[in-house]
């Protein structure tokens, strides 16, 4: 159990947290979620010791062992890949060097036979002949293939190092696992992986990650970091929202007596029961939705930016299409044989296990690189708007924001610009900001700002979740989904692409896997599997 205690933490005149006092217990997995600059990140570095808070104390069962996914990429460089796995485990780990170190003496004495034995033991009763194994299959299951275990850290691709250091993380069994954005750089089977690592996960999990499908997944609790207090309430990411949404509504009706409104919670409660049996952790969510109390549901404090896409012309019948489209480049097949044809109303998730072939595809579509081979056409009647996976280029300025926007606007009038800033939440002197000093998160919401003013009946975006936080991310999700004309995006948002797509086409190396079809039913679907499977020659 970890069990933090008027916890207080301030830079300068800023408090980040003000006397939090909250309890997490064993066999529950935590959701931590906030808006960003809320402090969920440095929250973890406080439970795990990174950090010192400036008042308070955190205070963790005694003999408990914690492990925390590391953040820093570049700390086991000179490591073998296996025995940074095992690293994760410091104790079994330090009697391992110990034990190796005896035995390779050559005046190997009778103190060292004793000391030996006692290393021995303990060894045992960690279940150290297990760990190599353990740690391999570990590798394994995050898509770490055998022929890369011996190898050093440092000759790994940088999404290869964030699985190790998850493994790492994930090893032997600790009592108090934290973590940091853990889907970061996985593919969606990897995730579902590590879904059902964490369902079966026994002890304590506390974890801040963007992506809705996984908190949904994994998560028993939701830790809400907001006004520099921290709240917990039962259920997951999506129980949390569409309840803290109905308190707000609720708020707002003036006219509606106290008891209705009780009512209509506690009814609320019930329906979303009902929905958590099917889950994967039903037993356990269903009781705790049950016994909440209905005065725990309140309103949430965050602020939803305003997207809206309102087409100014309605798309013809002629969408797009392409014809044996195909790009290889360094014995890379991204993408080959491409014969699409686009309809009105398509909302198409493009996927593949190949890295960057969708983003090759886009960029290939876009004019953004030449066409290697085929040919592809787009409708006269279509008005594109595009989210590029990288928007540097369209930030190399020091224009403010209203200036960067009106540059893409008909309208040279400020308080039109300043209206599509709005509805992203930059408001007042934040309009002044130079575009060149944003963040990733900012610079996305500019671009979405970019994309509604140009009044598009198609839209093209490369990864859109990226850099922005959870509430941008449901506020663009509900945006998509609502939109009346064509959508081509590709996501690793699960919940983002399952909820707005209603056709998937799949890039392999041998050609395109095109479904008319909701993104869980094309995973599930054992067709589809037996298919990919052969596409692809091998897993």
């Amino acid at each position: 159990m970890i069990s933090v205690d008027n916890l207080s933490l301030k830079f300068g005149k800023r408090t980040l947290f003000d006397e939090v006092s909250v309890k997490f217990t064993p066999g529950n997995c935590y959701g931590v979620i906030g808006a960003n600059g809320a402090g969920k990140s440095t929250f973890l570095k406080i439970l795990s010791g990174d950090i010192d808070s400036t008042s308070g104390s955190v205070n963790i069962t005694p003999g408990q062992r914690m492990a925390v996914l590391s953040q820093d990429h570049f700390k086991f460089d000179e490591v073998e890949v296996l025995k940074t796995v095992l690293m994760g485990h410091t104790k079994l780990y330090s009697i391992m060097e110990e034990k190796d170190a005896i035995y390779l003496k050559e005046d190997f004495s009778e103190e060292d036979g004793l000391r030996a034995s006692e290393l021995e033991a303990e060894f045992a009763e960690m279940d150290g002949w297990n760990a190599e194994s353990d740690a391999a299959s570990l590798l394994s299951g995050l898509g770490i293939s055998e022929d890369l275990h011996y190898l050093p850290m440092n000759q790994l691709a940088g999404n290869q190092k964030v699985r190790v250091l998850l493994a790492q993380a994930l090893f032997g069994n600790p009592d108090i696992l934290i973590l940091d954005e853990p889907t970061n750089d996985l593919d969606s089977e990897t995730i579902e992986w590590l879904e059902n690592f964490l369902i079966d996960f026994k002890n304590l999990v506390i974890v801040v990650s963007h992506d809705r499908h996984f908190l949904d997944t994994v998560s028993t609790h939701i830790v809400d970091i907001d006004f520099s207090k921290i709240k917990i309430y039962s259920g997951n990411y999506t129980f949390w929202y569409e309840s803290s949404q109905l308190a707000l509504k609720q708020r707002s009706d003036q006219n509606k007596k106290a008891e209705e409104k009780r009512k209509e919670l506690q009814s609320f409660i019930e329906r979303f029961s009902a929905n958590v049996a099917k889950s994967k952790q039903a037993t356990a969510r269903k009781k705790m939705l049950e016994k909440l109390n209905v005065d725990e549901i309140q309103p949430s404090s965050r602020k939803y930016p305003g997207i809206i896409f309102k087409p100014e012309r309605e798309a013809g019948d002629q969408i797009f299409m392409s014809e044996n489209l195909e790009l290889k480049a360094d014995g890379v097949t991204y993408f080959t044989d491409v014969n699409l044809m686009v309809d009105k109303g398509d909302k198409i998730a493009f996927i593949s296990r190949t890295k960057q072939a969708v983003n090759k595809f886009f960029q290939t579509i876009m004019e953004e690189i030449p066409t290697q081979k085929g040919s592809f056409k787009w409708g006269v009647t279509i008005n594109k708007a595009y989210l590029p996976n990288d928007n540097s280029e369209y930030f190399s300025s020091d224009m403010n924001l209203i200036d960067w926007l009106r540059q893409y606007s008909t309208n040279q009038e400020e308080a039109y610009v300043r209206t599509f800033l709005g509805r992203m939440l930059f408001t007042g002197e934040e309009t002044l900001k130079k575009s060149s000093v944003l963040s990733g998160g900012e610079k996305v919401r500019c671009m979405i700002s970019k994309m509604m003013l140009q009044n598009p009946n198609l839209l093209v975006m490369d990864e859109p979740t990226n850099h922005l936080d959870l509430e941008s991310i449901t506020a663009f999700n509900n945006a998509v989904v609502d939109f009346t004309g064509t959508v081509l995006m590709s996501s690793y948002d699960h919940a983002f692409v399952q909820s707005s797509a209603n056709r998937i086409v799949e890039f392999t190396p041998n050609g395109t896997i095109d479904r008319r079809m909701p993104y869980d039913a094309y995973l599930e679907s054992e067709e589809i599997k037996a298919i990919r499977e052969k596409m692809y020659g091998s897993k």
